[in-house]
């Protein structure tokens, strides 16, 4: 089963949570069946009150109406009196009838009663008598049920509230410890893990900064962040890999073009100004005149291509001037001339301060003569523009004609080798390149993008 990071994470406060929460609610149903009791309790001390009120309330029916009966003439105050009786027990009554089960019997009996001694149907001694003898029998027994049931609920609550809280101590002893158990393991249980294959990662891109590009081993299912993690490490320290060893090619082609260079210069240069200097010396014999004036132009001619193969090789002017010089002075040498193109050169100051290593330089130093070269061979153009400049955090190199354009993706296809050269040199220094449309109203945009270290650009 597949779980995120954030969940392996809150998996353990969730158990303890939801142990908890059964544990509350445990605690809740024992208290709401507590309650039930406790309101039934209430209810029977309700009844037993308002019975004990019937009965008395009754007693003083019956006194007033023995006084009444031996006095023809009526009482007004006992009358009064009657009334308020009366009242009071149709209040008692209606509490014992809504609080307290009865039979449907004993229900019709007790209103019915009520209802014979009220006055307002007429002073009746003998109605009134025989409804006292029905109620009386009547409410002498609910008063007995009642208190049967109150004492043996009053038991039963005592007893209860004991059980409670004798259970309740247990179970929540239980759960807490199991709740506090379970989640210190599995708490240390996914930490362990998690810290632990964290430390691999971290300990493999130590190992990567530090130059071991030894990749991490690529988890064989990706279950969370992690595993995603350690793949993208896998997969950046693969692309590492080629990047530092395309690096070390261009450092090591370099290295030879300049050992080549030093070797033409200081060798094959030498010899060959040693034999200009004899062939120039026989200029005196007017027999070898022509052919030495033929030998000479040879060997002039000679000289300056070899100047210009280790231009190529290695161009000096980089390493004594810089990068501006160096494109600037490449230009005018081989490519200001009246069949090429016309072309412009922007430099801005900026390229100055920005810092670039001598590694960097050369390689933006490539990348652009081959770019220039490709719009000589390949786009038909009249014009082109090349620029150098920094805008804050990054250095732009862009070159831009007027020519008939191309379709980037096609020729990638096709393995052009130059696009390529561009590609590999651009990624060995962390450059970003693109090709996309022109300023012009036809041709193709070449640009080049380097991040600048921030204290470079602070």
């Amino acid at each position: 089963m597949r779980l995120t990071l954030k969940h392996q994470v809150i998996l353990a406060p969730t158990v303890v949570l939801l142990l908890m929460g059964g544990l509350l609610g445990f605690l809740q149903y024992n208290y709401w069946d507590l309650s039930l009791k406790r309101q039934e309790s209430k209810n029977l001390g309700t009844v037993f009150i308002s019975l004990a009120e019937a009965e008395l309330t009754i007693q003083r029916m019956h006194s007033l109406v023995m006084r009444l009966r031996g006095d023809h003439l009526a009482d007004t105050r006992c009358l009064a009196e009657m009334d308020g009786l009366i009242y009071r027990l149709e209040g008692a009554t209606g509490r014992i009838v809504e609080l307290l089960p009865l039979p449907d019997r004993s229900r019709a009996l007790i209103r019915q009663s009520v209802s014979d001694l009220d006055p307002e149907y007429g002073f009746d001694v003998e109605r009134i008598n025989g409804a006292i003898a029905m109620l009386r029998p009547e409410l002498s027994t609910l008063s007995s049920i009642v208190q049967a049931k109150r004492e043996k609920l009053r038991n039963v609550h005592r007893q209860d509230i004991d059980e409670l809280v004798e259970h309740t101590a247990f179970v929540s002893i239980v759960v807490l410890g199991t709740a506090i158990g379970f989640g210190l393991l599995l708490s240390l249980s996914l930490g362990r893990s998690l810290l632990g294959r964290i430390k691999k990662l971290s300990d493999s891109a130590g190992r990567i900064a530090g130059g071991d590009l030894t990749p991490p081993k690529a988890p064989a299912h990706v279950r969370d962040e992690l595993d995603e993690l350690a793949l993208s490490i896998n997969s950046m320290t693969d692309r590492l890999i080629r990047v530092v060893g395309t690096e070390k090619l261009l450092e090591g082609a370099e290295d030879e073009r300049r050992r080549i260079a030093m070797d033409i210069h200081d060798q094959t240069l030498s010899d060959l100004a040693s034999v200009l200097r004899d062939v120039q010396a026989l200029k005196g014999e007017e027999s070898v005149q022509p052919k030495v004036h033929q030998l000479e132009d040879d060997l002039q001619r000679a000289i300056a291509n070899l100047r210009e193969v280790m231009d190529n090789l290695h161009p000096q002017t980089l390493d004594i001037l810089g990068l501006g010089p160096a494109l600037e002075s490449h230009l005018e040498g081989h490519l200001a001339k009246d069949e090429l193109p016309e072309y412009h050169l922007y430099i801005s100051p900026k390229i100055e301060t920005a810092g670039l290593s001598k590694s960097v330089q050369l390689a933006l130093y490539r990348i652009a003569v081959e770019a220039i070269h490709n719009v000589i061979r390949h786009a038909k153009a009249s014009r082109y523009e090349i620029n150098l400049d920094r805008r804050e955090d990054c250095l732009l190199l862009s070159v831009e004609d007027n020519g008939t354009g191309f379709d980037t993706e096609t020729v990638a296809i096709s393995g052009h080798r130059g696009l390529y050269n561009i590609r590999e040199r651009a990624t060995a220094i962390g450059a970003t390149v693109q090709w996309g449309s022109s300023r012009f109203t036809t041709g193709t945009r070449f640009e080049l993008i380097l991040p600048l270290p921030s204290k470079e650009t602070a």
